[in-house]
């Protein structure tokens, strides 16, 4: 039976997004670089060697500094080696969300544990660049009417796998809930799906308050 590794390593590095987009729009696709390709194969071959049932996290889409680096949703350098075990050639920096999200999986048990039970995607798999900036797909609603069918797509893929249906995590609690949850109306991929509040807003807005926060994110997945 296809584990989860041979799973994820092939939809990453076959995913194939629209040539051209609009408004100075890029593409974050570390993917297609030899060296995210063999950091992400430790990473799937580490935590995803199996085939058992996973509750899906979906993000909004990777930044700059963090999957985009990596190729591992919400996971800069500093976490990869710090919390994940696997030496790689980044420079070692970290990134706030990744932060944060740090925080929960060792409080629920550290990564083995985690990664276990859950895999973090995100709506859209590729991240976005405009003028030297992290963009989300839905600040602009030329680039989310271009790149939609293969937000579909990535979606559909994602979840024909071993994926738990009966509920989703979103990270990400006002715009990337609302149009996720449009979707799932649609297409009908989970019978529930249950917000969290972005961790960038947490960390920036909320930040006397993150145990607070890791402590809902806790409540919502036990």
């Amino acid at each position: 039976m296809q584990t989860w590794a041979d799973f994820l390593l092939h939809y990453y590095t076959s995913l194939q997004p629209p040539d051209s987009l609009p408004n100075d729009v890029q593409w974050l696709f570390p993917q297609k670089e030899k060296t995210v390709q063999e950091i992400i194969g430790q990473f799937f071959r580490k935590f995803y060697n199996d085939s058992g049932q996973r509750i899906l996290w979906l993000g909004i889409n990777p930044g700059r500094f963090g999957a985009g680096v990596t190729g591992v949703n919400f996971t800069a350098p500093r976490q990869l080696s710090q919390y994940c075990g696997i030496e790689h050639p980044f420079k070692s920096q970290s990134e706030i969300s990744a932060e944060f999200i740090y925080s929960v999986i060792e409080q629920y048990g550290g990564a083995e544990l985690f990664y276990h039970h859950y895999f973090i995607g995100s709506v859209c798999p590729l991240g976005f660049v405009q003028h030297g900036k992290n963009i989300n797909y839905y600040d602009d609603k030329q680039l989310l009417q271009k790149v939609e069918p293969f937000i579909v797509d990535s979606l559909q893929r994602l979840v024909s796998f071993n994926i738990n249906r009966q509920r989703c995590i979103c990270v990400g609690g006002e715009k990337n809930f609302r149009y996720l949850n449009d979707l799932n109306e649609k297409y009908n991929w989970f019978d529930e799906i249950i917000p969290l509040p972005h961790p960038r807003f947490v960390m920036q807005y909320k930040r006397k308050s993150v145990r607070e926060y890791v402590d809902m994110y806790l409540k919502a997945i036990s």
